[in-house]
Formats: C-alpha cells, sequence, structure tokens
C-alpha cells in the first residue's frame, strides 16, 4: 500500500509501505474511506516537535472493515466504520469514567494518512453505522474521529451551558467545531476570536454570535466591554501556545471555566494567578470515542455539518499540497481521498 510519510520538518512523502496485518486478536483491518490532515500534524511538520527518524502520519480515519481479529465481535467486515484518534478498549475504569482517550491500554493513531489501517482495540474504538453512509456525509462524519469530538470536549470541560456566554480561543478546524459543540450544548452568546474573513464567515455559520480580531490584552478588553466588564463563562482554548492560553484564562470571569484542548506547546501556567482568579481549568485529548454515537447521529440527522470545515480536496498521493496548504494558512482542513 500506499501512504504519507515524515523525512524531517517541511517534507512530506507518499511512499510505498507494508500492508498493515493482524498482529493482535483486538486489531482490525480497514480500508480507507477518506482521511485528512489535522492542525496537531502541523507541529512537526513545523519543526516544533522532533522528526527524529522518518515515520508514517494521520490519526483521523474512516473506512470499511476488511479483517478483524478473533476478539473482535462488535464489528465486521463490510461494514462503514468511524473511530477515535486514541484507541480505547472501552471497559476500563477510565473508560468507564467517560475518558477512553486514558484508557489503560491506550494507543494513539498514527498511520491514517493511507491506504489501509490496522485498529488496535478495534472492539471498543470503532463505530459501525447501519449502513454505507452517502458521499456528502463523509467529510462530516470523518470529523467525528478527532476535531469535531475533540470541539465537543472543549465545550463540556469548559462547562457550556443552556444561556452561558462562550468564547472560542482559535479558528482552526477544532475551534470552529468548538463553536458547534457551544451551539449545540445551548450557549446564547457564542463569541470567536478570528482575523481571518474565511473563517469568521464560518464561524457565523457555525452559531457565533460576536467575533474579535483583537489579540493579547486588547483582546481580553474586547471580550471584557461584550461581557460587561465580568468576562465569559466559558470559553475553549483550541490552539496550544502561551499566547492562546493567556488569553483564554485572562477572559474568563471568576466561577466561569477554560477547556483547553489544543495540545500545549511552551505553555506555562502561573498557580498563583490560577488560585486567586477562581477559574477552573480542565482539558486533555478527547474522549472521542464516548462521543461517537451521538454525534453520528447528530451528522445523520442533518443537525450539524462540521464536514464544512474541510475547503480543501486532494487524493491522497496529493498529501504534501496538503500540508503545505494548511501549513501557509491557505486552507482551514485538508481532506484526502485515496
Amino acid at each position: 500500500m500506499r501512504g504519507a510519510v515524515i523525512h524531517a520538518p517541511g517534507d512530506i512523502r507518499f511512499e510505498e509501505l507494508d500492508d498493515p496485518r493482524i498482529t493482535h486478536p483486538t486489531d482490525a483491518i480497514i480500508r480507507t474511506v477518506v482521511t485528512c490532515v489535522c492542525g496537531s500534524d502541523l507541529w512537526p511538520y513545523r519543526g516544533a516537535e522532533p522528526v527524529d527518524e522518518p515515520h508514517p502520519m494521520g490519526h483521523e480515519y474512516v473506512g470499511i472493515v476488511e479483517e478483524v481479529g478473533a476478539e473482535v465481535t462488535h464489528v465486521k467486515p463490510g461494514q462503514f466504520v468511524i473511530g477515535s484518534f486514541a484507541t480505547s478498549d472501552n471497559t476500563c475504569p477510565n473508560c468507564r469514567a467517560g475518558y477512553q482517550s486514558s484508557c489503560v491500554h491506550r494507543e494513539f493513531m498514527s498511520t491514517c494518512q493511507a491506504d489501509y489501517v490496522r485498529i488496535p482495540n478495534a472492539q471498543g474504538t470503532l463505530v459501525a453505522t447501519d449502513e454505507t453512509p452517502a458521499e456528502e456525509l463523509l467529510p462530516s462524519l470523518l470529523t467525528l474521529s478527532d476535531v469535531m469530538g475533540t470541539g465537543w470536549y472543549a465545550a463540556q470541560a469548559a462547562e457550556v451551558k443552556p444561556g452561558s456566554t462562550a468564547v472560542v480561543v482559535g479558528d482552526g478546524a477544532v475551534g470552529l467545531c468548538g463553536v458547534i459543540a457551544a451551539k449545540e450544548m445551548g450557549a446564547e452568546r457564542i463569541i470567536a476570536m478570528s482575523r481571518h474573513e474565511s473563517r469568521q464567515k464560518l464561524a457565523r455559520e457555525f452559531g457565533a454570535t460576536d467575533i474579535v480580531t483583537e489579540r493579547g490584552e486588547e483582546g481580553v478588553a474586547r471580550i471584557k466591554d461584550l461581557t460587561g466588564g465580568v468576562g465569559a463563562d466559558s470559553v475553549l482554548e483550541c490552539v496550544g501556545t502561551p499566547e492562546a492560553m493567556r488569553q483564554a484564562l485572562h477572559s474568563t470571569r471568576p466561577g466561569g471555566n477554560v477547556g483547553f484542548v489544543g495540545v500545549p506547546h511552551g505553555v506555562e501556567i502561573d498557580g498563583q494567578e490560577l488560585f486567586f482568579s477562581h477559574v477552573g481549568l480542565r482539558g486533555g485529548p478527547a474522549p472521542v470515542r464516548g462521543y461517537l454515537p451521538d454525534l453520528i447521529q447528530r451528522v445523520l440527522d442533518g443537525r450539524i455539518n462540521p464536514g464544512k470545515v474541510f475547503d480543501l480536496t486532494l487524493p491522497l498521493d496529493q498529501v504534501a499540497e496538503g500540508y503545505r496548504a494548511m501549513d501557509e494558512r491557505r486552507a482551514i482542513k485538508a481532506l484526502l481521498k485515496p
């Protein structure tokens, strides 16, 4: 088969790879229907994470089951499935508590920009649809593998409630999906922080009521102006930089909450400042698997359409262009078709 391999920062190649095979009785092999490039894939691409040796890329996927191990009974060959970027058995104490992304048997997916993928812990990771979905639903269903579920977790961790005010820091795919989540959870006011017109337009379409273009302390001041000088009830931090975290914490009212899902890079938090702010802080890798049944139904019912975050579609063999387009901010998110 063929797949994307990163050799060094800025160097993505589409190469011949060994076909995946069942190595444990809990594995499944799927044929990729669509996959994509994630914003977090740009960290190693930009050199913010080390690339010590060439390795495959990609952690978002939907596909058709080709083969299952002896212990996999939940899905069967021929079914269309969606799975999380973090595998889980869905039975351990952490899974039962709703944190499947901290499963004791967790493995992070990392080979999904390819023709075929081995899924560990398939029994607890994959969710099948009743029938193969229509082509036009594939982009939205693909977002459930990561970015929509991650935006959902950001809103949940920030404790978005009906009638509340939510701020979304970050206008990438996760932030835009966070706008959807905040709306679905009943936020009355949703303030999206964005400087890019196309992303502002999509944020509005997804449910944002206000757009803030300022950053830093000016951005915080603008949020305070919009919230009567108090700050927001809930802030979704969807970037992972020190600036974004400061923006989030300083934009939250006392008693409010920050849900952070941007993978932190260089983020440091002043414990004393956090203590006196009375701001709650929760985040981490999103427990996507727990949300899949609900979010799949919302997509199939036409209630949400997060697939609109894909503004570039390419053949899988042009994956390198997908990385370039996202790195240069010519695209929000690139969808890849084998």
